[in-house]
């Protein structure tokens, strides 16, 4: 597949992308090439967090190097000053915030793309390879589950949480978004009672999306909660025994920064704190630990500092 020419385009914030594809050979413009690419990622953004541990479980660290940003923006509405330059330079008077994250070409010294779909799958199908270890990110025939399931990460925890915890909201949405949530959680259960994995035997891109959805859940969503829906939600022994255990592995464990979750959250979130920020659901440090030895922040090999059943189907499907 040739590589998609280098594009801004406007996503819901307004705010333009970038969705350069990185393609199979060198008539594709951008193609792999061995350290050719830089990451530029926040830990502390679920966004950040996936392609980090999508990176991480496809031995990317010397073929495609990251650079880590601080865990909280220093510029308004999420922008990153170290980033401003490669916005200048791929977007002449970029008009929106230097975003993370975002992968560049070094060759030129611009942006390839911030959309963290396109990225992922470009560095699971052009730099991944078979070699033994490394794990079938997108297995043939599984895509539009993987898809369906992003959706519903959203959809389903991420902006049902949101509402079930805005404070102004009538209480019937609120309500409503959390029996949303917790219907799809059980889904969730029912299927992690059954494999060790969401799609199966194997793990996928499905699991580092969820396993993201459920570090946020739980780490930011549930501060706006009330003590019962967060007991609710505990209340998923099978799916939280899945966190942990991702949790334990060190392409998982070792990009989780809680301490800049936390930051971040606290920097940019104007709701009330509820009931629920005192009922942690995982003691994440803790589990974590559990795993193999961990690096510290700053020596992450191949990161640099900075400068009941569940039918998951493709959307619009019956």
């Amino acid at each position: 597949m040739s590589a998609a020419p280098r594009t801004a385009v406007s996503s819901l914030a307004s705010s333009p992308s970038f969705r350069g594809r990185i393609g199979c050979d060198a008539g594709s413009g951008y193609y792999a090439a061995e350290r050719r690419y830089r990451l530029h990622l926040s830990l502390s953004c679920a966004h950040c967090l996936r392609i980090a541990v999508a990176h991480s479980l496809l031995g990317l660290e010397e073929t495609v190097p990251v650079v880590l940003l601080p865990a909280v923006p220093d510029r308004p509405h999420g922008g990153h000053s170290a980033l401003r330059p490669l916005y200048e330079a791929s977007s002449h008077a970029h008009p929106g915030p230097a975003v993370a994250p975002v992968l560049s070409d070094t060759w030129t010294g611009r942006i390839v793309s911030t959309h963290t779909p396109d990225i992922l799958r470009d560095l699971a199908r052009r730099f991944g390879g078979d070699e033994p270890g490394r794990p079938a990110l997108y297995p043939h025939g599984t895509e539009a589950e993987i898809e369906a399931l992003e959706s519903l990460c959203e959809d389903r925890v991420n902006e049902a949480a949101q509402r079930a915890g805005q404070v102004e909201a009538d209480a019937t949405v609120r309500r409503t978004a959390l029996g949303s949530l917790l219907r799809f959680l059980g889904s969730l259960e029912w299927r992690l009672a059954h494999q060790d994995f969401i799609l199966g035997d194997h793990l996928t891109a499905g699991d580092v999306h969820l396993w993201v959805t459920l570090v946020q859940l739980d780490t930011v969503h549930r501060h706006h909660l009330d003590a019962d829906a967060v007991q609710r939600i505990a209340d998923h022994p099978h799916l939280w025994a899945y966190a942990r255990r991702l949790a334990a592995h060190p392409a998982f464990g070792r990009h989780l920064d809680l301490d800049g979750i936390a930051r971040r959250h606290h920097a940019r979130c104007r709701g009330l704190e509820a009931a629920g920020a005192a009922v942690q659901i995982l003691d994440w440090a803790v589990h974590i630990a559990d795993g193999p030895a961990q690096a510290s922040h700053g020596e992450r090999s191949g990161f640099m500092e900075p400068q009941y059943a569940l039918h998951l189907r493709p959307s619009g499907s019956a």
